[in-house]
C-alpha cells in the first residue's frame, strides 16, 4: 500500500483530529465525524505516517463485530489541530 502524506491529506488530518480528542472511536463514529470511508485503510495510512493507533474488536452476539480505534501517540512534532482542510 502506498500511504498518503499526513502533511498533504485533509482526509488523514481530519481523522487524526478526531482521534486526538481522546478515547476510543468506533468505525461508524470515525466515518461520521471525520467524513471518511474505508476506516481500516485510513488507519493503516496514519500508522504508515507514524501514528500509534490501537484497534480492538468486540463480538456482538448474533450481530458481528464492532471495532474500536484509539490514538496512543501522533508522529513526533505533529499537531493536526494546526493544519487546515
Amino acid at each position: 500500500m502506498r500511504a498518503a502524506s499526513l502533511a498533504k491529506s485533509p482526509r488523514l488530518q481530519r481523522t487524526l483530529r478526531v482521534l486526538q480528542q481522546g478515547g476510543e472511536f468506533t468505525t461508524r463514529q470515525l466515518v461520521r465525524q471525520a467524513r471518511i470511508c474505508a476506516v481500516n485503510s485510513v488507519i493503516a495510512e496514519l500508522r504508515a505516517n507514524g501514528c500509534n493507533i490501537t484497534c480492538r474488536q468486540e463480538c456482538l452476539k448474533g450481530r458481528g463485530r464492532r471495532f474500536f480505534y484509539q490514538l496512543i501517540s501522533s508522529p513526533e512534532g505533529w499537531d493536526a489541530r494546526t493544519e487546515t482542510d
